[in-house]
């Protein structure tokens, strides 16, 4: 765990959804990541193997497979979305630390993700955790543009009246906190392999604090261990 100096107390938290709510261990990805190749199999008729290479390439290209794909294809996204959340949740198995730690934590908390608002309510309540957030602005909030453009961390800003000074956000890519920083807001960046091997040789000046186990940190940060 990797601790900056601490900004001021925040009275606003944007929590990133996935691998950061969750541990990277439930591995939701890998079954999103799959249906996305079979979406794009079957739209382009081609082989499940091209269908990766694109999807990959829409990725790097867009930020997102679906922006790649509503640009490129001129998709309707409603379908994709919901085809691609068509999955099992059983791996988020509730948690009662989590819980207990959000429930101490002061101030608002907003759930920022590039998924869907459906796709974040099962896996808060899957959580067990759902109480604790106010509001979820998922990619649909964001007219289909993904963090980490500017554009849309005003809009959650102006939104839900958030003083960037007196907020927090967490995510578990760490080029997603930089629009956070340059407004002035504190930043948690929750390491997982894969986004760790993104950033190697890259100055992370834009990350105030690290942690591979989000409820790790809240014990540090609230400086206790949650009681359950």
């Amino acid at each position: 765990m990797v601790t900056q100096a601490r900004p001021r107390q925040p009275d606003v938290w944007l929590f990133d959804l996935d691998n950061t709510l969750y541990h990277t261990r439930c591995d939701l990805f890998a079954q999103t990541d799959r249906r996305m190749g079979d979406y794009i199999s079957r739209l382009l008729e081609v082989h499940y193997d091209d269908a990766k290479l694109i999807q990959k390439g829409y990725w790097r290209k867009h930020g997102t497979t679906l922006r790649g794909l509503m640009i490129e294809h001129k998709i309707e996204p409603t379908a994709f979305l919901d085809y691609v959340h068509d999955i099992d949740y059983s791996p988020v198995e509730a948690s009662p630390r989590l819980d207990a730690q959000l429930g101490r934590l002061p101030g608002r908390k907003i759930v920022f993700t590039n998924g869907t608002v459906r796709h974040a309510e099962r896996v808060l309540e899957r959580l067990g955790v759902t109480p604790h957030f106010e509001a979820i602005y998922d990619i649909v909030a964001a007219a289909y543009v993904p963090k980490p453009e500017m554009v849309i961390y005003r809009d959650v800003v102006g939104r839900y009246g958030v003083d960037p000074a007196r907020a927090m956000m967490l995510d578990d890519i760490a080029a997603n906190l930089k629009p956070a920083h340059e407004l002035g807001m504190g930043t948690v960046w929750i390491r997982t392999p894969e986004s760790q091997a993104r950033v190697a040789g890259q100055q992370l000046d834009h990350i105030h604090h690290q942690t591979d186990d989000l409820v790790e940190w809240l014990d540090e940060w609230l400086g206790r261990p949650a009681a359950v």
